[in-house]
C-alpha cells in the first residue's frame, strides 16, 4: 500500500519534508507528530531492523511508491552487474513522474503523478499517462502546449529559479526537459541511506 493521510504528518514522522507546506510546518515543529513528539529525539537507539525499516519508508515516500513497487525495483537492481545502490537509484529516477518533479514541472511527487495521469505530459511528443513509465537517455519530456496555460504550470514556471540536476537539460520557456545521462547516487536529491533499504529487502 502507498502512504495515505496528511502529508505534513507523514513528513514529520519520517523527518523529511515531502511538500512545500511540510517544509514550512517542520521549521516551526522539527519533531515527530503526536502528544509526546516534542520530547522525542530524532536519533534514539534503534535496532538494525528499525533503521532499515525507517530508510525504506523514507525512500518509498519520496517516490510515492507502493510496497510491491519498491520491492520489485530492489530485486531488479540486485540482478544487474553494476553497484546495486546506483542501479536502484537510476531505475527510480528513470520514472516519468520523478523526472517531471526534478524538471520543476510539478511542486511535489504527488502533483507530478497527477499531471501525468491527467495527460498533461508528453514523452518524445507522444501522449503518455503512466507515472511509472521508464524514461531513457535522450528522451524528451514536455508539458502539453495547451496545459502550460493552466494555473499549476504557470505557478511552476514562476518557481523555476533553481536549475535542475545535471542529468536533466531543461528549456524553461518551452517547458521541456531531456534526460542527458543516468545519474550517480550523489547527484539525486533524495534523503535516504539506500544501502539500508537494500539490506531490508535482503533479509
Amino acid at each position: 500500500m502507498k502512504f495515505t493521510g496528511p502529508r505534513v504528518r507523514l513528513s514529520r514522522r519520517l523527518g523529511i519534508p515531502l511538500t512545500p507546506k511540510a517544509i514550512r510546518y517542520m521549521e516551526r515543529r522539527p519533531y515527530p507528530p503526536g502528544e509526546h513528539g516534542a520530547n522525542q529525539r530524532r536519533s534514539p537507539k534503534m535496532s538494525d531492523y528499525k533503521r532499515q525499516l525507517m530508510e525504506k519508508q523514507r525512500l518509498k515516500a519520496q517516490y510515492n511508491l507502493s510496497e510491491r513497487q519498491l520491492r520489485n525495483y530492489v530485486r531488479k537492481a540486485s540482478r544487474t552487474t553494476s553497484n546495486t545502490e546506483t542501479s536502484l537509484i537510476r531505475v527510480l529516477e528513470s520514472r516519468l513522474d520523478a523526472l517531471v518533479l526534478r524538471a520543476g514541472f510539478a511542486r511535489t511527487i504527488y502533483a507530478a503523478r497527477q499531471v501525468v495521469l491527467h495527460g498533461h505530459i508528453r514523452l518524445n511528443g507522444r501522449w503518455v499517462n503512466i507515472p511509472s513509465q521508464r524514461v531513457k537517455v535522450k528522451d524528451v519530456i514536455s508539458v502539453k502546449a495547451d496545459s502550460r496555460k493552466i494555473q499549476p504550470f504557470q505557478q511552476a514556471l514562476e518557481e523555476m529559479v533553481v536549475s535542475p540536476p545535471g542529468y536533466l537539460d531543461r528549456n524553461k520557456e518551452e517547458m521541456t526537459a531531456q534526460l542527458v545521462y543516468l545519474p550517480e547516487r550523489e547527484e539525486v536529491p533524495v534523503s535516504c541511506t539506500v544501502p539500508l533499504v537494500i539490506e531490508y529487502y535482503s533479509r
